[in-house]
């Protein structure tokens, strides 16, 4: 079993960060989708697998392939994908690169779903979130067959209505 925490568009937010590492000693692996504002130096950034947004200007790769307990996450801001009008130039995107679990940010719009047993994540923002005033972030449970997904608000903790169990097969 291990957890990944996904956050995305924190937009040069570093104090948070560094709580958010702080507070979740039990992650095993922290994944950013991009428009941090911040340098790879930047201390908060440390221990974050990063990709670049359409606000960062220092040089992070514009998408990323890491595999964490036998599952392929594909990580990208989302911006090169138009994902504000729809998912599906990203979905022939993990297609080619056969990425089981997709992580993006751009439209700060907090949601999962599972396409073609592919789960796509947005983790929202902790920064300025759209279409809720709750300043999220994501904790991915990976089990052998399950996926917990937890919400959480960078202000009041996990979002229990919104907690679910994906299965991929």
């Amino acid at each position: 079993m291990k957890k990944v925490l996904i956050v995305s568009d924190s937009h040069g937010l570093k104090d948070e960060l560094l709580l958010l590492k702080r507070k979740h000693t039990d992650v095993d692996k922290f994944l950013h989708c991009g428009d941090s504002e911040l340098s790879p130096q930047n201390e908060a950034l440390k221990g974050f697998e990063v990709v670049q947004g359409n606000c960062d200007f220092e040089d992070f790769p514009k998408d990323k392939i890491v595999s964490i307990n036998n599952y392929r996450f594909y990580m990208t801001h989302g911006h090169l994908y138009s994902v504000k009008q729809t998912l599906m130039k990203l979905m022939y995107r993990a297609e080619e690169v056969n990425g089981q679990i997709i992580c993006f940010g751009h439209s700060h719009i907090l949601g999962a779903e599972v396409v073609r047993n592919k789960l796509f994540i947005n983790p929202g923002s902790i920064r300025f979130p759209v279409g809720r005033k709750e300043r999220t972030y994501v904790i991915l449970t990976l089990e052998e067959e399950n996926i917990l997904f937890q919400v959480y608000d960078l202000d009041r903790g996990e979002i229990r209505e919104l907690r679910q169990t994906f299965i991929l097969s």
